[in-house]
């Protein structure tokens, strides 16, 4: 049930494109005032969760170990799964971020017939994770050319080299391929594993529809149904500099995407898509291990009041006497 609701927001919001654009045509509402709302959503919750996740207090250092603590001088301890300095816990949070290290450790168990329970290596699980992550990310700064002019001879070259195989008119890029390969593999890994179906929710299904949506949708935009590009950059540059002008003879398809990507930078702050600025925020990650070198004091702890024996003896010192308690202080 959680994949069919899933299923049918997807096709509601793109049948609510495809109707308020070719039906009543409001090509002003999804062209303009939609992509501002999605954007101040988007800012305006990622925001609030990030200062909510700086607030939470953290009592002591819960940093996730896979490697030998730093003790004794002759004992080699593991610099980057086990870091005891801040450097340290810089360069695990980068691995983290850049090559999904955790990931790469994933294991798999399964009983085989005779009821033995055997872990084996998941690997392809972080290659096709890492490969969507960095797709996803080569895209977005493609995407940068169609808000600037002149564009950065940066751009020229990452558009050079993501299209280098120089395969079809227009040249298909790399990523294209690969994003929409990855995001396959992902959301059938869900579909097809009865263990990881059993417990996926509706929010693990619905942002893997969207991504599909943005790409698949963008893909048809580039070799299919094609679309002019001047005019696309005419709208982004005038929604980027706050002077927006909406260019006649978009189609239909370019309104379907710019909506499915406003409906995904709207929903991601209430996501788990967060992840991507919570990894930054994550004590298991970004605290150096070193509980046993130094005193870690919660900063957040009230300040304690003592009460000493002799005040508790002076307090009680009349039912002490009555129950015949010796005390320190005649």
């Amino acid at each position: 049930m959680s994949f069919i609701w899933s299923l049918v927001i997807f096709w509601g919001l793109v049948a609510l494109a495809l109707l308020g654009v070719k039906g009543a045509g409001l090509e002003s509402l999804f062209g303009i005032w939609i992509p501002y709302a999605a954007v101040g959503v988007f800012i305006g919750g990622l925001i609030a969760r990030v200062v909510g996740w700086a607030k939470s207090p953290v009592p002591f250092r819960i940093t996730t170990t896979c490697g030998q603590q730093k003790s004794l001088p002759f004992i080699r301890h593991a610099r980057l799964d086990n870091p005891a300095t801040g450097l340290g816990a810089v360069m695990r949070v980068a691995l983290e971020v850049l090559a999904f290290r955790s990931l790469f450790r994933n294991t798999k168990a399964h009983l085989t017939e005779d009821k033995r329970l055997v872990y084996g290596s998941e690997k392809y699980l972080w290659a096709g994770a890492l490969a969507f992550h960095w797709a996803f990310l080569v895209i977005l700064v493609r995407h940068y050319r169609f808000f600037t002019e002149p564009v950065p001879a940066v751009i020229g070259w990452l558009q050079g080299l993501d299209g280098f195989f120089e395969v079809g008119l227009p040249v298909i890029y790399a990523t294209d391929v690969v994003i929409l390969a990855a995001l396959t593999y992902l959301l059938g890994r869900r579909l097809l594993d009865a263990r990881l179906r059993y417990f996926s929710l509706a929010a693990d299904y619905f942002p893997l529809f969207l991504l599909l949506g943005v790409a698949g949708s963008g893909v048809l935009l580039r070799y299919v149904w094609k679309t002019d590009v001047t005019r696309v950059k005419e709208l982004a540059v005038g929604l980027a500099s706050f002077s927006p002008v909406l260019p006649e003879g978009l189609g239909t398809t370019f309104y379907v995407h710019l909506f499915l990507v406003c409906a995904l930078l709207a929903y991601f702050p209430f996501s788990k898509l967060t992840h991507m600025a919570g990894v930054f925020l994550s004590p298991t990650r970004n605290l150096a291990n070193s509980n046993r070198a130094r005193r870690h004091i919660n900063p957040w702890n009230p300040p304690v009041v003592g009460h000493t024996y002799a005040e508790w003896e002076e307090e009680f010192r009349d039912k002490l006497k009555a129950a015949g308690i010796p005390l320190d202080r005649e």
